[in-house]
């Protein structure tokens, strides 16, 4: 984890002495340029929805390298009947993943995947904004009956140890105030170590999102309901 954030450290000063968050680095120019959200379809199916950032997008992946695109595989493999929707954006703050929360949420939802704040945290951004933010998701959310489902994220050192304590601890107070499931950091077993992440050193590789995807389907695989054969043969 600690040589993640190091090797971010240089874009996060770049950020933070401009002032202007509408400026952007050439990473995060690049990461703009990474293919917006999926479309939700027209599909019935209900729906699993990752609300993220390029984590989520699978920046620097192949579509189907993903994890909302693994959990996917996973789902069918297994006979669950869901339809998994990515909604990731690169560069995306929590205020931009509420910005997009009611077309996220179209159609019929029953598990909402939150994988916000690594933006947040790059660009030093109050924290009390990035729990304004998710708190407005979850409870949004949580309205409609939707399973939540909270990942988790760390900050750059480089805004000071307060700073990166009290990111830190939003995840768990809204975790603990909200009851939703909780993965503590999205990029457990993974951050920091180069042979899981690509060139960047910052975003999963393809083995590193079969970790994180491992991760996630084993906070995600207990808010479902019977597989379909299960209900077929409810005697096996």
């Amino acid at each position: 984890m600690g040589l993640m954030w190091r090797l971010i450290v240089p874009v996060a000063v770049v950020c933070a002495s401009c002032g202007q968050p509408e400026i952007r680095t050439a990473h995060e120019a690049e990461l703009a340029a990474s293919p917006a959200a999926e479309s939700p379809s027209s599909s019935s199916a209900p729906r699993i929805v990752f609300l993220g950032d390029s984590l989520t997008a699978g920046y620097g992946l192949a579509k189907d390298e993903s994890v909302p695109a693994l959990i996917q595989k996973r789902l069918k493999d297994a006979g669950y009947p869901y339809e998994v929707v990515n909604a990731g954006v690169s560069g995306d703050t929590s205020a931009g993943g509420l910005n997009r929360l009611e077309w996220s949420l179209a159609g019929d939802v029953k598990v909402l995947v939150i994988e916000l704040g690594a933006n947040d945290g790059l660009r030093g951004l109050p924290v009390a904004g990035l729990k304004q933010n998710l708190t407005e998701i979850i409870t949004r959310a949580q309205a409609r009956n939707i399973k939540v489902i909270l990942t988790g994220m760390e900050a750059p050192p480089n805004f000071g140890p307060a700073y990166t304590s009290e990111f830190r601890g939003v995840y768990r107070q809204l975790a603990k105030e909200h009851d939703v499931v909780f993965v503590p950091f999205y990029l457990d077993g993974v951050a920091g170590i180069p042979n899981l992440n690509i060139a960047d050193g910052i975003h999963p590789n393809a083995e590193g999102s079969r970790i994180v995807e491992k991760t996630i389907w084993a906070a995600l695989e207990p808010l479902l309901t019977k597989r379909t054969a299960d209900r077929k043969n409810p005697g096996r």
